[in-house]
């Protein structure tokens, strides 16, 4: 099929846009700007609230996934949400667009400005006549969903917390994968609306629980304050997180309302989807952000991203030690002084065994991916790149990165903290790990240039 998803550049929007490519399907992925679109389908830059501009960008389109919202803009949302749905119900309307599918929120009569928003954006899109399939959904757990990243921090952050009387509140999540099979099933369902939610109903005390046992955490104390407001409760999010407050808050102050399958005999009927229970599905999050940043670190920029802190060094090469540079990418292993900083990486391995770590210098039988090198499994390796991925480090898991070519080599190092003690280990250090992978860079070159 031709289709197209608003909101490409979104967490859902970047997965779905990939599920559909890869059954085949031609996809024009619409957003505001196109360079924040992805680069494999279709990328057409335009303002879904520009409803001439639309029609055109849906000409042709026989369906039409809608993943947009205004949260970020903070307060007045809802009627931004408002607007832009009519628009492109109207626009959806004018391109001949067989159907739209769009995904809302669970919750009975919301009291909450972003629930009702949910629910008065998939009644705006089928006004005009175009059949909708709406998925309603609670929170979704994958890597870059804010409800998702609030539990990591939350989680990852804070061993002891004082919560509100909201962390009782039920809740049925849904893993990215199960909504994904949804959306792409709604190719074919008839339409109309669909409950849909993993295999546990849970609570957000519960959820916490979850996650540090999934992350191997120790258990986290939850001390609950009854008066202790969403409003109030906000504040101290933004205090241990670093979501996007003009949408946590949004999402804040519907934690209130329970958002669980009241009727889940439509979805079942239609759709051929076994959820995951909540720690499959947290365990699922997790690993599949564990891949996406292997096979996407040489790409990531400075700072912090979805849990996940990058420190990126380019370092010109001289022409004529490239082809060396990039051939001593293979010689990894068995050796402190091919990292270069060799006494602080001998320091960090006994520190290390204090607290139970192993690592140790081993040389692999051929540098492939899947071999083990050192304290690394290797991910990816080409002529001239290499990524590797930490094994059995106590903080958290690493990755580190090369690529040489066109006069620059680019180094990539990434870290994704385990719990309060990984998340101190890299800020106490940042000032350590500068320096030391900017001579580990440094190394590179002036190794293969013959420079001791």
């Amino acid at each position: 099929m031709i289709v197209a998803i608003a909101g490409a550049s979104g967490f859902v929007g970047r997965a779905l846009t990939a599920r559909l490519l890869d059954g085949g399907h031609d996809v024009i992925a619409i957003g505001r700007t196109a360079a924040s679109l992805p680069t494999d389908a279709t990328a057409i830059a335009v303002d879904v609230g520009d409803e001439r501009a639309t029609a055109r960008a849906l000409s042709g389109v026989e369906v039409a996934y809608y993943l947009v919202h205004s949260m970020a803009g903070g307060g007045g949302f809802r009627d931004v949400d408002l607007r832009l749905a009519t628009a492109f119900g109207g626009a959806a309307a004018q391109a001949g667009v067989g159907r739209i599918v769009y995904v809302g929120a669970l919750g009975d009569a919301p009291s909450s400005a972003h629930l009702a928003s949910r629910h008065e954006v998939g009644s705006a899109l089928g006004a005009t006549g175009v059949p909708v399939i709406e998925l309603r959904a609670a929170v979704v757990f994958g890597s870059g969903s804010i409800s998702f990243e609030m539990l990591r921090y939350l989680t990852e952050r804070l061993p002891a917390m004082v919560c509100p009387r909201w962390v009782r509140t039920r809740i049925q999540p849904v893993a990215l994968a199960d909504l994904l099979a949804y959306l792409e099933q709604s190719l074919h369902v008839p339409p109309g609306i669909y409950e849909i939610g993993g295999a546990d109903v849970t609570t957000y005390r519960e959820m916490i629980a979850a996650y540090a046992r999934v992350r191997g955490l120790r258990p986290r104390r939850i001390i609950d304050i009854p008066w202790l407001t969403p409003h109030l409760s906000s504040y101290w999010v933004d205090l241990a997180t670093p979501v996007d407050r003009s949408v946590s808050h949004a999402l804040i102050e519907s934690l209130v309302t329970e958002v669980v399958v009241v009727d889940p005999e439509p979805a079942s009927r239609a759709f051929s989807v076994t959820p995951m229970g909540v720690e499959r599905a947290l365990g699922a999050a997790l690993d599949d952000q564990d891949d996406e940043v292997g096979r996407s670190l040489l790409a990531r920029r400075n700072g912090l991203a979805d849990g996940v802190y990058s420190v990126v060094v380019d370092l010109a090469i001289p022409a004529d030690v490239e082809e060396a540079v990039a051939r001593d990418l293979g010689t990894i292993g068995g050796r402190l002084g091919w990292y270069g900083a060799a006494p602080g990486w001998m320091a960090r391995l006994v520190l290390g065994r204090l607290v139970g770590e192993r690592l140790g210098l081993r040389r692999p039988a051929a540098v492939v991916p899947g071999a083990l090198v050192d304290w690394w499994r290797i991910v990816k390796v080409l002529s001239g790149e290499l990524v590797l991925r930490s094994v059995g480090w106590f903080p958290g898991d690493a990755w580190l990165g090369y690529r040489a070519g066109q006069g620059v080599l680019h180094q990539v190092a990434a870290f994704r903290p385990r719990g309060i003690l990984g998340f101190l280990y890299w800020k106490l250090l940042a000032p350590v790990h500068r320096v030391a992978f900017d001579r580990m860079a440094r190394r590179r070159v002036m190794g293969a240039s013959g420079q001791p």
